[in-house]
């Protein structure tokens, strides 16, 4: 069953606090890995350091507490450096997470180039935030959205990707893998086929890089955008990569204090990479519990993780295949952790009431990703997602807890 047996995954609970919870009197089984992740000590503890011993702003005081600040803040962004293998460390900007990413370069890279007649390029498969800002920056351009379709499986229809990509495409956003689906998306074809025409690719890696190693280099994204809260971090911060040349070109999103170098009431001269792009006072505690998120997977190592959570997948597929009346939506050849499903005879939100009082926490909803709803004609699914942390036990648990569900709504 489990073909992970040296990967010691009880030390691992033991580092997250939040697992010995009860639920209704019954063990926690925490499966809503894909809306956010828990946090390890080694998270929680930094946080808490920094407000107990160094807090203070960054990058602008002399004194000790704001030089301390500013090591273990500067400190992180080496982390996310080494964590995608970004060439420089001024190539790595701190946002509010995915979301705000892409919007940065929704309005700072894609607007100011766009005009009548041009597409954007995406695919079925997006969450809200890939879909949207793509959406407003047309409507103040002119520009065209276009889709990319997907199969039953729930992989993109690579056909018809390249008849859609052409000329008139200056932007191609794709997720590299689904939050509602678990598909993992060829990025690295849909990235080398873009550049081929000389078409950036922005890759939502929000889902990605708690699960898959992740070498921007290697991909050769322009632009790659993740949250600190899906890879056992703190929420409110998140990174947008981009490439240096690219970064150069674009204007600054947004105004304030530290993306300056001067300011008079007749020009200001902005600050150089990476703080053209972070306004203002930062999530500087944020930062820092990033910066442990990450030092914390790497000690575990991503593949070490991976394995692990394929070999849930697969025992979880199993088990969930064997349910009458149970269908998996997104059955993909290449997944990740995480199965959407629905019942016959009762509705996901019914689900992810019925599941909680066993204790297992899921997600129930249409996942911010309606257009995937629709695509398969349903009103939401039932998704459970899994993280470093879960067992196979838990596994069993969530198949008892749809059955039980299942007999008292039959």
């Amino acid at each position: 069953m489990n073909n992970t047996a040296q990967y010691d995954v009880v030390s691992i609970r033991n580092d997250f606090p939040i697992l010995d919870r009860k639920i209704f009197g019954k063990p926690l089984v925490y499966l809503d890995n894909g809306a956010s992740t828990q946090r390890p000590v080694q998270v929680i503890n930094a946080v808490k350091d920094l407000y107990e011993h160094n807090y203070s702003n960054v990058h602008r005081g002399v004194h000790t507490l704001s030089q301390e600040s500013t090591n273990l803040y500067d400190d992180a962004r080496v982390a996310v450096r080494g964590f995608i293998n970004a060439a420089c460390v001024h190539e790595v900007i701190f946002t509010k997470g995915t979301t705000d990413a892409i919007n940065l370069v929704a309005q700072s890279y894609a607007r100011p180039r766009l005009k009548k007649g041009d597409e954007i390029l995406i695919t079925h498969m997006e969450h809200h935030s890939n879909i949207v800002p793509w959406q407003m920056v047309c409507e103040q351009t002119g520009a065209e959205l276009k889709v990319v379709p997907i199969s039953d499986k729930g992989e993109l229809d690579m056909d018809r990707f390249a008849e859609l990509l052409s000329e008139k495409t200056k932007l191609v956003s794709v997720v590299h893998v689904s939050n509602a689906l678990g598909t993992v998306n060829p990025v690295k074809e849909i990235v080398d086929a873009s550049h081929a025409i000389g078409v950036p690719v922005l890759v939502d890696g929000a889902q990605a890089v708690s699960h898959i190693p992740v070498d921007v280099q290697k991909l050769d994204a322009d632009f790659y955008a993740f949250s600190g809260h899906k890879i056992y971090g703190p929420t409110g911060v998140g990174v947008l990569y981009g490439k240096e040349k690219l970064l150069n070109e674009m204007p600054p999103y947004q105004g304030g204090g530290d993306m300056i170098l001067s300011v008079s009431f007749e020009k200001t001269e902005y600050n150089a990479l990476p703080y053209k792009f972070e306004a203002g006072t930062p999530n500087i505690a944020g930062v820092v519990g990033l910066g442990a998120a990450i030092n914390y997977v790497q000690k575990i190592g991503l593949g070490t993780i991976a394995a692990h959570e394929h070999g849930l997948l697969v025992y979880a597929t199993s088990k969930l295949q064997e349910i009458d009346g149970l269908r998996i939506i997104g059955e993909a050849d290449q997944k990740a952790g995480l199965i959407s499903f629905v019942l016959d005879a009762v509705h996901p939100h019914d689900i992810g009431t019925m599941l909680d009082a066993e204790g297992v926490a899921l997600r129930a909803g249409h996942h911010c990703a309606q257009p995937v709803m629709d695509r398969y004609k349903v009103p939401a699914t039932a998704r459970a997602s899994f993280a470093m942390y879960n067992t196979f036990s838990e596994i069993d648990v969530l198949a008892a807890a749809i059955v039980k569900t299942i007999g008292m709504f039959s």
